[in-house]
């Protein structure tokens, strides 16, 4: 069982396996802040649906050495280096926010490797031609965001102390959120195990350092090193209606781009709602995969 896997360029990328051992592969890629051990689908489910899930800690979480000033695009050469270590040559992926656009990535570099992939509420580009990219969303986020863009400096010196009081109370986060979730999204936090899942996601994510967080904006905001209208594979967009994190014009933007883009809008869900639609999400992925 492999715990930790070096990349050809000599990182070390920390890697967590669970569900069925020889079930199909999928890669399952966290959100910002997030690490391995973020929410899932429960081990039952998994097995039942003969899942064998991959997940990792992005550069500078958790135990996965920093690579910094990555771009998006870079995830792709992390994800083939973890399939090589494990004998995988193909393998379906799935990213919720912050990983959304990272999934995309995979489906668009390794289009050879990669069978489905699924982005749940997830970014569009930041020059995203004809999207308002701030529209709907949140304050924080619109603030975070604009400061990761405009000013780099300002918004590394703001997150390391943030990540510093996370990393001692890792309920701050889920405090601070609280204020602009929607009853759905604040019905799904309080449930106690996905509260418990998302403290231990997030103290892991922030255990050694901010910079997995930090590297994360500012890539998302970045330039993403690919396009994604030259993606082949068959995406699932799945997003909430009430998303105010990221805007479900964000998955709409791309739902017209990617040729074989299947969109999924829940009316009555919010940003964590993806949390509740996970399982059906892997059942997607693994539809057309002979087993």
């Amino acid at each position: 069982m492999h715990d930790h896997v070096r990349t050809p360029d000599g990182r070390l990328l920390r890697v967590e396996i669970s569900g069925d051992p020889r079930g199909r592969p999928v890669f399952l890629l966290h959100g910002m802040p997030g690490s391995r051990v973020g929410p899932r689908p429960r081990p039952m489910f998994l097995y039942q649906c003969g899942t064998r899930l991959i997940s990792y800690d992005r550069p500078g979480y958790g135990g996965s050495d920093r690579k910094p000033g990555r771009r998006v695009v870079d995830v792709a050469q992390d994800v083939a280096a973890l399939a090589d270590a494990l004998g995988l040559d193909r393998f379906a992926v799935a990213g919720r926010s912050g990983g959304a656009p990272h999934a995309l990535a995979c489906a668009a570099l390794m289009p050879d490797r990669v069978t489905r992939a699924a982005a749940l509420v997830g970014l569009a580009p930041r020059d995203a031609e004809g999207l308002d990219w701030f529209a709907g969303m949140a304050p924080s986020n619109v603030n975070e965001f604009k400061t990761a863009f405009t000013d780099p400096e300002r918004f590394v010196a703001r997150l390391i102390p943030r990540s510093a009081a996370i990393r001692s109370d890792p309920a701050w986060l889920l405090e601070e959120l609280r204020r602009e979730l929607t009853d759905d999204d604040r019905h799904i936090v309080s449930d106690n195990t996905i509260r418990s899942m998302l403290l231990r996601n997030y103290l892991e994510a922030l255990r050694h350092s901010p910079y997995g967080w930090i590297d994360d904006a500012l890539a998302l905001t970045g330039d993403w090193g690919f396009d994604p209208a030259d993606i082949r594979v068959p995406v699932m967009l799945w997003h909430g209606a009430k998303d105010v994190f990221s805007p479900a014009s964000h998955s709409s933007w791309l739902a017209a781009r990617i040729p074989r883009a299947t969109a999924v809008l829940e009316p009555t869900g919010a940003h964590f709602a993806a949390l509740r639609a996970l399982p059906k999400v892997f059942r997607w992925l693994l539809a057309d995969t002979p087993d």
